[in-house]
Formats: C-alpha cells, sequence, structure tokens
C-alpha cells in the first residue's frame, strides 16, 4: 500500500481541539468506509515548538516508524502508527484511535498499573540497549528543551508554555534552597557536564516524553503515544520524566515507581544512571515544578507541589553529591 492510501475511504473528519497536547500539533479523527477509527497527526517545525527545538523534522516518530525501528519493540509495549509521509515540511502521521484506551490527566493509575507501566518501560529500554536506532531527537536539545537561554535565542518567549517556563525559572531560585537553585541554574547555563556524563551511561532508545497522557492500555500492552522527543540516552531518563510529571496521579510512591523499574532495568540501571535521570528532571521540569508550587491557584495543590518539590530538591541534592556530575 501506497503512502496516504489509507485515508482514500474516508467518509467523516472531525477536527480535535480539546487534546492535552502542547507542542501545536494538528489533529483530525476519521472514520472508514469500513468502519476504523483513525486520528490523523500534522506536524511541522513551523507549529509543533518541540519539533522545532529538538532538531526540526521530519517528525522522530515517523523514522522510527518508517525505518523499522518500532518492529523492534518488545512484547508488552505497543505503538499506534498506522501510516506516514512526508509532505514539504511537514509529517503526517495515521494512528489507530484507541480512544478511552488514551489516559487523561483526569486518570489515576493503581498500584498494579503503576508497576506494569515500569516494568515494561524496563523492557523497552533493555531491548534497545547498546542498539538505539538513528536519526534521533539529539538528547542536548531534549534537555535543554526548557532553557531560557534557548527559548530566547529561538524567539519563543510568547509561546504560552515557554512563558510558563520562563515565569517557573524566575521564580525557582527563591523557591528552592540556594545551593540547588545555584547547581540548577548553573546546569541550565551550561548544560555540557550534565550531557557529557549522560553520554557516559549505558545508553538505549528513550521516549523522551514519557507521561500518562502518552499511553494507553490496549489488553495486555503498554501502547506509548507521541514519541517526538525519542532520544538515545540512559532509560533512567524516561523514568525520571514520568516521576516528575506524573506521581499526582499515581497511587504509588515515587519510591516505588523507581524501586519497580530497577528491579527489572538489570543493565539498562544503575544507582549513578538514576541519579543522572533525577537530576535531568529537574533540569528539564524544575520550572514547572516551582511555578506549581508558589502559584497554583488551587491552595490543596500548592501544598501538595511544595511537598512534591521538596523531594526533588533532596533528590537533586544527592545526586550532585554522589559525584553523578
Amino acid at each position: 500500500m501506497a503512502a496516504g492510501d489509507v485515508l482514500r475511504e474516508v467518509v467523516e473528519r472531525t477536527v480535535v481541539s480539546d487534546h492535552v497536547g502542547k507542542s501545536g500539533a494538528g489533529l483530525e479523527r476519521v472514520r472508514l468506509r469500513d468502519g476504523r477509527a483513525l486520528v490523523v497527526k500534522r506536524v511541522d517545525p513551523q507549529h509543533d515548538v518541540t519539533l522545532a527545538m529538538t532538531g526540526g523534522g521530519p517528525s522522530r516518530e515517523y523514522l522510527l516508524w518508517r525505518d523499522g525501528a518500532f518492529d523492534r519493540l518488545p512484547p508488552g509495549i505497543g505503538h499506534a502508527v498506522v501510516d506516514g509521509w512526508v509532505e514539504g515540511d511537514s509529517t503526517v502521521l495515521v494512528l489507530r484511535d484507541l480512544g478511552d484506551h488514551v489516559l487523561s490527566w483526569a486518570d489515576r493509575l493503581s498500584p498494579d498499573r503503576a508497576a506494569r507501566t515500569m516494568t515494561a518501560v524496563a523492557s523497552l529500554h533493555r531491548a534497545f540497549l547498546g542498539q538505539a536506532p538513528p536519526d534521533l531527537a539529539p538528547l542536548d536539545l531534549v534537555l535543554t528543551l526548557f532553557t531560557p537561554r534557548r527559548i530566547r535565542a529561538a524567539e519563543l518567549a510568547e509561546v504560552e508554555l515557554m512563558q510558563l517556563a520562563l515565569r517557573g525559572w524566575e521564580l525557582f531560585g527563591d523557591a528552592v534552597p540556594t545551593d540547588v537553585a545555584e547547581a540548577v541554574l548553573g546546569l541550565l547555563d551550561d548544560p555540557a557536564p550534565l550531557v557529557t556524563a549522560l553520554h557516559h551511561a549505558p545508553a538505549t532508545l528513550a521516549h523522551g516524553d514519557l507521561a500518562t497522557v502518552n499511553m494507553a492500555f490496549d489488553g495486555d500492552d503498554l501502547v506509548l503515544l507521541d514519541w517526538a522527543m525519542a532520544t538515545q540516552g540512559p532509560g533512567a531518563l524516561d523514568v525520571a520524566r514520568f516521576v516528575a510529571g506524573c506521581s499526582s496521579v499515581v497511587d504509588a510512591t515515587r519510591e516505588d515507581l523507581i524501586g519497580w523499574y530497577r528491579a527489572a532495568a538489570g543493565p539498562a540501571c544503575d544507582d549513578r544512571t538514576m541519579h543522572l535521570g533525577l537530576l535531568s528532571a529537574m533540569v528539564w521540569l524544575g520550572w514547572n515544578k516551582a511555578l506549581d508550587a508558589v502559584e497554583h491557584p488551587d491552595p490543596a495543590i500548592r501544598a501538595r507541589e511544595r511537598t512534591d518539590l521538596a523531594w526533588w530538591v533532596d533528590a537533586t541534592r544527592t545526586a550532585l553529591e554522589s559525584g553523578a556530575i
């Protein structure tokens, strides 16, 4: 079947205007004559901030599908790509419509599902350990996605997501102890020590944006969506990003999540690698932690996020004191 042929039998189209993604990608639901439901996703560097900031097109998700990397996914891990092609500067992806199987921020992960998720992600990292596919997003560009220096250099300070990042970093220095603030803000200005240390850690295919809203549970499979920032690096990057972004919707502790992953990851993760992953998550999402801890309009959420930020301060300090970088 030629690229795009799958859409020749479309009988119904609906633009998706309420999806949770903040990158700027366009989504459309379509129904085929045979009843199949699909999602058409169009991304280009002009409208997709994460694609522009991580090296431009074509979409990494498309390249992983086109080059057969998704065929190497281990049992228990799935993807949603049915077809894909490039149109000028844009990449078109046709995805299975997984409907209510896709998680939203309103969904919580039970301890069982959380453990299954960490075990499945560990199997992904083991499968690609030392054999990451080519053409992934450069690790340094993924890691520094939300740094003030890059946001201003790319003239993206008026983009809503980037405005929030800049505001969060403004608050960060006063929201955390001086030793941690100086170290993290220093890495924002010069991430080279962290990037170098990550390059010396066990390398694998990292999803790059592991979050509940990029997941679906389809039978026994964990389907990972939105591989736009897939990169080569230690698997701990994925785990730390998940813990940083999703702990509030998981019915398990941060230590549980890390422990389940470590138990299943084998050579894909050791103590130093996990320290680097946690430090990377603070460099990536520290702005979001500070923003919610200081300015979230819901006082209950502010209190929760202050507790969470304190945990991350301790984890960051431990990572720095460990000599990981």
